[in-house]
């Protein structure tokens, strides 16, 4: 897309020389295709390491038991590597 875009600039440039018209219309498509980028889904937000806030806080403690419930599991199937974690978690 942004090579399509960036021909299309080039070529109302340069049709442009002649006719003010066509400097307008790349500035248009360049216009459109910044405010058209910044509203995509694909492009991740400023802050995408963070975790999107919950929707409910119904869902926030589903999402909390869920964690707490595979951690107790870790911590049952796996004892040695549990406690070897916590070891190096407390210095």
């Amino acid at each position: 897309m942004r090579g399509i875009v960036a021909s299309g600039t080039v070529v109302l440039v340069i049709l442009g020389t002649g006719n003010h018209l066509w400097w307008l219309a790349a500035v248009a498509l360049l216009y459109v295709y910044a405010t058209q980028r910044r509203g995509s889904p694909g492009t991740p937000p400023a802050g995408a390491g963070t975790p999107p806030p919950p929707e409910s806080y119904r869902a926030y403690r589903e999402r909390r038991d869920r964690q707490a419930r595979w951690e107790r599991r870790y911590r049952r199937e796996r004892p040695f590597e549990a406690r070897r974690q916590e070891r190096e978690k407390s210095r």
